[in-house]
């Protein structure tokens, strides 16, 4: 495994051999827009195509180029980089089926050899049909999920988890530092998926651990400033609690004190952790805890939790509470 930063932040020209040729942007998103925008600030030939026509009128006015097909973007790239909801959009995009520009593919519209550069968040097993589709199509592939969310992806400081042949990683890096901080080079195909649910799998469990011990000190009668000076130098120090404290005030950045507006919306916790769940089962961890967020995101983005920040958690928390007061109280117990 191999890591290394972007330089500086302050030029990301995209120069030499990473600039000869166009890049096809395929999936122009809240994530997609500003990486392709970014792309095109840095000195990239991009061409951007989405199936939306509200997505591709937000990436226009962002500055990215748009192509009117995908047969258009992808003709002569270099690269194509897809970002698409789930695994499913990315096997079809691939292999022809949805995407918008006929019977064909991306991989029956591009130039033998293409690099393709998958960077949705999708099922390690997708992530390796994807790329067996690719090289026997003639192509390469590597995956690149990524970790930032919609702020990082804007301000190009997003963490790229890349899995995938040295060769194809070294011609991807440039690209991947216009629009992120850090790429970390996780291995072979997959690989960069893999990573990506075994980390987004700790954050949702930390999340829940957080939240849960500041609805406990609530009950106690702790301040939520007094909880977290103390875990936050202590050994409760963790991402969650330091960056995205689910509770106003310690971290006046965090969505909680915008009313849970996401950085991070808790369907897509709740998609991750269904990834997660889906890798624990395949592979026969006993992953209790992982197990039992995936179960308690899903509910929560069952409703009008979906939408708000996965911080929001807290107040799912909060209110289970005051259910479970309610019952000790009439005598009907807990168990």
């Amino acid at each position: 495994m191999t890591s290394e930063r972007a330089s500086g932040g302050v030029d990301r020209t995209v120069g030499g051999a990473a600039a000869a040729g166009p890049v096809a942007f395929i999936g122009l998103g809240h994530m997609g827009a500003p990486m392709a925008a970014n792309l095109a600030r840095a000195g990239v030939d991009v061409r951007g195509f989405d199936l939306s026509a509200e997505a591709v009128a937000h990436a226009r006015e962002a500055g990215v180029p748009i192509a009117a097909t995908a047969a258009e973007a992808v003709a002569g790239a270099r690269v194509v980089i897809t970002m698409l909801p789930v695994g499913r959009h990315v096997l079809s995009a691939y292999s022809g089926s949805g995407d918008g520009s006929g019977d064909a593919g991306l991989l029956a519209m591009a130039a033998p050899g293409t690099l393709f550069v998958e960077c949705s968040t999708i099922a390690v097993d997708d992530a390796r049909q994807a790329h067996e589709l690719a090289v026997a199509a003639g192509h390469r592939n590597i995956d690149a999920p990524v970790s930032g969310g919609v702020m990082g992806a804007e301000a190009a400081t997003l963490a790229f988890m890349v899995g995938g042949a040295d060769d194809d990683v070294a011609e991807a890096r440039p690209l991947l530092e216009a629009m992120g901080r850090r790429v970390v080079h996780c291995g072979g195909p997959g690989l960069g998926q893999a990573a990506k649910v075994c980390n987004n799998m700790i954050l949702g469990v930390s999340m829940i651990a957080v939240s849960e011990a500041f609805v406990l000190g609530e009950r106690l009668g702790l301040t939520h400033d007094a909880l977290f000076e103390v875990a936050a130098n202590a050994s409760g120090q963790c991402w969650a609690l330091t960056t995205n404290c689910p509770v106003p005030g310690p971290v006046p950045a965090s969505p909680a004190n915008r009313d849970y507006q996401p950085g991070f919306a808790s369907a897509l916790m709740a998609k991750d952790l269904d990834l997660a769940a889906q890798a624990i089962a395949s592979t026969g961890v006993h992953a209790e805890a992982g197990s039992l967020a995936a179960e308690i995101y899903a509910r929560f983005a069952e409703g009008d939790g979906a939408m708000r920040d996965f911080s929001a958690i807290i107040t799912d928390i909060r209110e289970r509470s005051l259910t479970t007061d309610v019952a000790v109280e009439r005598g009907e117990g807990t168990s």
